[in-house]
């Protein structure tokens, strides 16, 4: 009998980037993955319009600022995936609402296998993303989400994934 070989190199991790804890701990979640299934990371980041229509240039002066933000810190993470896989991630920076655009990525690009979150474990919820995802949203994903608790630590996800 042949063994099937897990063929890693199509599988695609997907993380939505931001400030938060939550997200550090999926982005760690999801380099172990990839590194043990011989698959990839890729990072969305994107650029929230801001709602500047009477002063368009101090709209566009704000879209410059946080699309620059955005891919210093896409390159620092980067550099962290790197670091963690052994190879660079795909990076991917969209303008627009993060839920249209996320959804919008993962119709477009069939290469991308896994959607990864880091949940907030506070009162206020696991976050605006989630919610949607896990509610009326869910119907529009093609592939699976895995929700990583963001409390958990770099030990208990090591040995989880």
């Amino acid at each position: 009998m042949t063994e099937a070989k897990d063929d890693g190199d199509d599988r695609i991790f997907l993380v939505v980037v931001d400030e938060s804890e939550e997200m550090h701990v999926a982005l760690r979640f999801a380099c172990r993955r990839a590194e043990h299934t011989g698959g990839r990371v890729a990072l969305l980041y994107v650029v929230e319009q801001a709602d500047f229509q009477h002063w368009m240039a101090v709209g566009d002066l704000m879209r410059e600022e946080a699309r620059s933000e955005g891919e210093q810190l896409l390159q620092k993470l980067a550099a962290m995936v790197n670091d963690m896989t052994g190879s660079l991630p795909v990076l991917y920076v969209r303008e627009g609402s993060r839920r249209e655009q996320l959804l919008d990525l993962i119709e477009e690009e069939p290469s991308i296998s896994i959607l990864v979150l880091g949940a907030n474990t506070g009162r206020r919820g696991p976050g605006p993303l989630i919610e949607a995802l896990t509610g009326r949203f869910l119907g529009k994903l093609r592939l699976p989400m895995t929700i990583v608790p963001g409390n958990l630590s770099d030990d208990a996800i090591d040995k989880i994934s």
